[in-house]
């Protein structure tokens, strides 16, 4: 069983950055897949980025360079990195992870929130 916690989420102005982490229980958290998700209000949960134990990273086009995904092994951390928020990035940001080579995520954190405003 892992555990996930989300952290970092906030009221950030448009064009501004925030830095979300995702602290991860367990000794096996250097073999997960790591990925990062985000639900709107009103609107579907839909996949943000994710990051392989091979340090392989892949986004969502809405995020591509602005968004980057680390991963920090040795303190079970995963980090999502925001830079040039717009106020549609405005969702709950959950953390979640699953097995290599898996595509349906297994674990999943509680979420946090990011507010963009104008």
């Amino acid at each position: 069983q892992v555990q996930l916690v989300e952290s970092g989420g906030g009221l950030v102005q448009a064009g501004g950055s925030l830095r979300l982490s995702c602290a991860a229980s367990g000794r096996a958290f250097s073999t997960y897949t790591m990925g990062w998700f985000r639900q709107a209000p009103g609107k579907e949960r839909e996949f943000v980025a994710r990051i392989s134990w091979t340090l392989g990273t892949y986004y969502a086009e809405s995020v591509k360079g602005r968004f980057s995904v680390s991963r920090d092994n040795a303190k079970n951390t995963v980090y999502l990195q925001m830079n040039s928020l717009k106020l549609e990035d405005t969702a709950v940001y959950y953390c979640a992870a699953t097995y290599s080579g898996r595509n349906e995520y297994v674990y999943w954190g509680q979420g946090t929130q990011v507010t963009v405003s104008s």
